[in-house]
């Protein structure tokens, strides 16, 4: 598909207020690519312990170790959407999306974090919110874990324990049997490479997340082994009993980031693409590749690398024939998240022997300094690797439909976020060339619908298209500017762009 470029005179972002004589340039967005905002639970909900509410994995996490949220807050009451979910679906309605992206917190729904007790409560709160948003013509896309597992399952371990896999099957069979019948469009997990390597594995800077077990090169291959194998089993008993009625997608929520070469160096451009290969296939591969399993090239070093270090079997577990089987192929779509690229930096990188994900990759990542930097640490924005990351995906696994389920640009207080509005414009201008390389993308998500906790940076880093002010008894919601240009991208179907 080419999209061409019309050059025009009229209507700017600008509250659409008319722009006279201003020359626009615009790429027009096919009717084939839907739009979305998102939030998750842990991240807007509040009500931490209202009700029957079990605590999470995250609750315990902000509570005993405040010192590792950078603001040293919580996220017991953060946007309050438990009792203000009216005025996000208002704000949904304003913007005009097609779709909102929101998680199931597991403890909420399921206290105990298993089956036998199921919240009256925390159902009701999900039904009413699934119901509002199909009221006013909004389709939910369901999260079923986002990060926050029931904090009780973490004292055995987490999901370095394979009982979580069944523990997992269980809680997503009661969250098809509730909301099934509404819910279309679901997603596993998010980033569950974020999740492991920074939660069970390393801790570096800003990413050291929950369940902050730090145990590396080990915990977060164990995690992420059985978080796949829990991801298959949620797709197989969806597929085979819900899916024949219900007629769902249900995919998953890969976290990407583009592997930039230094130079164009041959060991460069080999070094980008163990970097894709260790970020993005690790997850990837499994699911989506003819062959499964893990990336060779993860499995050829790691397996080395263990054997050098004494382990007397690989610390990058092994599949059986019938888990590689069980986990192919399990999935409706490809999901992904983009926010930035890197670059492998092999001169800063002290290869030991001690055993960790970095080690294993034999390179450290950073990124180019004329990318632009975002309050956040971690992020610097490189728009350009969207592109490239999508092509990467087909490339890699075929031309599959693809969802974009997370991009978005982090900023400090107020409501005029002209940077923003730049990033964006740049991510999709980025997305709009992909799909004329051919990639079937199908839906863009924005995050966030609104500020939220996000994470370890607490309420430093404001991400939301309207600016929460979490002071306010209300957490009064605002539109920033952002939010205008979103809901003129969508009614317009055109993407200014500055040539």
């Amino acid at each position: 598909m080419n999209i061409p470029i019309e050059k025009c005179y009229g209507q700017g972002y600008d509250g659409g207020k008319n722009v006279q004589g201003e020359k626009i340039d615009f790429m027009n967005i096919p009717e084939t690519l839907r739009f979305a905002t998102a939030t998750a639970a842990f991240q807007v909900e509040g009500a931490w312990n209202e009700s029957d509410k079990g605590e999470s994995v995250w609750d315990d996490f902000v509570h005993s170790k405040p010192e590792r949220i950078v603001d040293g807050s919580t996220a017991d009451e953060a946007c309050d959407s438990y009792h203000l979910y009216k005025r996000d679906v208002e704000m949904l309605v304003e913007l005009g999306v097609d779709y909102y992206r929101f998680s199931i917190a597991w403890t909420r729904l399921l206290p105990t974090g298993f089956p036998n007790k199921i919240s009256v409560d925390g159902a009701n709160y999900y039904n009413n919110l699934i119901n509002e948003l199909i009221k006013n013509n909004i389709k939910p896309i369901v999260t079923i874990n986002h990060w926050d597992i029931p904090n009780v399952f973490q004292k055995i371990g987490g999901w370095t324990n394979v009982l979580l896999v069944d523990y997992f099957g269980d809680y997503a069979r009661v969250v098809f049997e509730l909301f099934g019948d509404r819910v279309k469009e679901w997603v596993t997990f998010n980033e569950p490479q974020i999740m492991c390597l920074f939660g069970y594995g390393e801790q570096v800077g800003i990413h050291g997340l929950a369940p902050d077990m730090q145990f590396n090169g080990i915990g977060e291959y164990l995690c992420l082994h059985n978080v796949l194998k829990a991801h298959a089993k949620a797709y197989h008993l969806y597929n085979d009993t819900f899916k024949p009625t219900q007629k769902g997608k249900l995919g998953t929520a890969t976290y990407t980031s583009w592997g930039e070469p230094e130079t164009d160096s041959v060991d460069d451009k080999e070094n980008a693409e163990k970097f894709m290969h260790f970020m993005t296939g690790w997850y990837s591969h499994p699911i989506y590749s003819k062959d499964g399993d893990y990336p060779p090239i993860m499995r050829k070093i790691i397996n080395k690398r263990s054997e050098i270090q004494g382990f007397k079997m690989s610390r990058l577990p092994a599949f059986t024939t019938e888990e590689i089987k069980y986990i192919k192929g399990t999935f409706d779509y490809m999901g992904i998240n983009y926010y930035t690229g890197g670059v492998a930096d092999t001169s800063r990188f002290n290869q030991t022997k001690v055993p960790s994900f970095e080690n294993d990759m034999g390179f450290t990542s950073r990124q180019k300094v004329e990318w632009e930097k975002l309050i956040i640490t971690w992020i610097r924005i490189y728009p350009e690797g969207f592109r490239k990351v999508i092509n990467w995906m087909v490339k890699q696994y075929g031309n599959h439909e693809i969802y974009i389920l997370e991009n978005g640009f982090a900023s400090e207080r107020g409501i005029n976020d002209d940077r923003r509005i730049k990033c964006y414009t740049n991510y999709l201008k980025s997305l709009l060339e992909a799909i004329s390389d051919g990639c079937n993308v199908t839906l863009y998500t924005a995050w966030s619908l609104m500020d939220n906790f996000e994470w370890r940076s607490g309420y430093l880093n404001r991400m939301g298209l309207f600016e929460v002010d979490f002071n306010s008894p209300n957490k009064t919601r605002v539109p920033r500017k952002s939010a205008s240009f979103y809901k003129e991208l969508i009614k317009s179907r055109k993407l200014k762009i500055n040539l």
